[in-house]
């Protein structure tokens, strides 16, 4: 069993964290609002006051926050983990969606330390978190993912080695980027449809088992005719919004235009614009009719 810090307690974290205790690893947690780490404790963790003292021993640091901010909250300054001392090289793995930018520059300060380091964004949302049924999309030297693949076991279902470390934050960047540009065709579809007198639960009903069934679409289409999106949010469009804009500068700076993903912010920075981006995603369909009818 392994000596763990886990940083970061939010909706997915709490979840990794709990499997992870469960698994037999010794954990040390850290949340910017302490009360999220009482349950853990409960179950066997260790609270910390501090990234760099939950990280200090550690022989693995996981970090899931929201964005580039958090995870530098997370790792750099006085009290970050990077400041700790933590076992002879420990494992750093950061499994938020971040900035390609920030991947890179938080690898080099992390190695600089002396720590392997792994990016290691997920997919699932936070039910698969508590099951252990997440899929992990990992950059990494080869000799650490295999090191790792033990622990991983306890978090997720499969893992995916896109290659060295920034590949697994690459791919989590695209496809993000795409889930983003979904949703919003769905929400303009779903309008549209409207629009033209058509039955939406027959529309919903129809597009979950036609060629544009995508995972998201099939998410998100009940959500948008149900239309309760302050209810039971489980991602907001705060933080698909910030996915969206770290997605399209990755493409830009890959030399790809992303006509289609600059859309999709543009949707999603309607729910910024009406104060609701803490409501669920699904929420953009509302934004789009708003927009629509001031156009009209």
């Amino acid at each position: 069993m392994r000596r763990v810090a886990f940083l970061g307690l939010g909706n997915m974290g709490i979840g990794m964290a709990r499997r992870l205790l469960a698994a037999g690893h010794g954990v040390a947690v850290y949340n910017r609002s302490p009360g999220r780490a009482a349950p853990l404790v409960q179950q066997g963790a260790t609270a910390a006051a501090t990234p760099r003292e939950a990280a200090a021993g550690a022989e693995i640091v996981f970090s899931m926050v929201g964005d580039d901010a958090a995870s530098r909250h997370m790792w750099l300054g006085r009290d970050g983990a990077l400041a700790a001392r933590t076992a002879p090289r420990a494992f750093a793995v950061e499994c938020s969606t971040i900035s390609h930018r920030w991947i890179a520059a938080l690898a080099a300060r992390a190695r600089g330390q002396g720590l392997r380091f792994v990016d290691c964004p997920v997919t699932g949302l936070p039910d698969a978190a508590a099951a252990g049924r997440l899929t992990l999309f990992l950059g990494a030297d080869k000799a650490d993912a295999d090191a790792l693949a033990p622990v991983f076991a306890a978090i997720a279902t499969e893992v995916i080695h896109f290659g060295p470390v920034g590949a697994g934050n690459a791919y989590k960047l695209i496809v993000n980027l795409m889930g983003s540009i979904q949703i919003a065709a769905l929400a303009e579809g779903l309008v549209t449809a409207e629009r033209a007198g058509l039955d939406l639960g027959q529309v919903v009903q129809a597009l979950s088992k036609g060629g544009s069934a995508s995972p998201q679409v099939v998410r998100n289409a009940p959500l948008m005719l149900r239309g309760r999106h302050a209810e039971d949010v489980v991602f907001s469009g705060k933080w698909r919004l910030k996915d969206t804009a770290y997605g399209l500068a990755h493409a830009r700076a890959m030399g790809v235009a992303s006509t289609m993903g600059a859309g999709a912010a543009a949707a999603f920075r309607l729910l910024v614009a009406d104060g609701t981006q803490h409501q669920n995603e699904s929420k953009l369909v509302d934004a789009v009719r708003a927009r629509d009818s001031r156009q009209r």
